[in-house]
């Protein structure tokens, strides 16, 4: 049976309902988003880059996480708490709690885009992933056409490049590996007339 998802929640009522649930939610300004499920082409894209990121990275220095953590993003008045697609960490994991759920100190964040999550993902999680200070990259990948956006940490925001040429590699200097855009999206087809 399925539970009704509530419209508002406390950090501490949305971190206990959330234990007792099947389905995924993230918590953004007091409101509980459910997570739509991932069709094929979103899966087969978050595959290939965490086994690209594990081949690459140094595991006794960094590690990946697929889409089951949670990350705590922290204004000043607010808390956020948001599954990326893939998170990365460098050093000493620190989490919330001894559940081990809530990652604090992810290097980087990874959203493969979906329809529904598009904007957001380009728009308020671009904010709130600035507000998590040991992130110092943030990557959206399309999932219905090449395109990679990196966006780098700076003083004044974010300085974001586009990749959009499948001979593109996209240089992850936080996780000091490359991401060859041809392997990102093996396996994948794009619609005719979808760039």
């Amino acid at each position: 049976m399925a539970i009704e998802t509530p419209v508002r929640l406390t950090v501490e009522e949305y971190l206990a309902w959330e234990e007792t649930n099947f389905e995924k939610h993230e918590y953004i300004d007091g409101e509980v988003r459910c997570m739509a499920g991932a069709n094929r082409t979103h899966n087969h894209i978050v595959w290939n880059l965490s086994t690209l990121i594990a081949q690459e990275i140094d595991e006794s220095r960094c590690a990946v996480f697929i889409a089951e953590m949670k990350v705590r993003s922290s204004g000043p008045t607010r808390a956020h708490y948001m599954y990326p697609d893939l998170c990365a960490v460098c050093g000493e994991e620190r989490f919330e709690s001894a559940s081990q759920v809530v990652l604090l100190n992810p290097v980087m964040a990874i959203e493969v885009t979906s329809p529904s999550t598009m904007d957001i993902d380009r728009g308020e999680k671009l904010d709130l992933y600035f507000e998590v200070p040991s992130i110092q990259a943030y990557l959206i990948i399309d999932q219905h056409r090449v395109c990679a956006e990196l966006s780098i940490r700076a003083d004044a925001g974010w300085q974001t490049t586009s990749y959009e040429d499948l001979d593109d590699v996209v240089p992850l200097e936080v996780l000091n590996c490359n991401l060859p855009l041809t392997q990102v999206y093996r396996g994948i087809t794009f619609n005719l007339g979808t760039k």
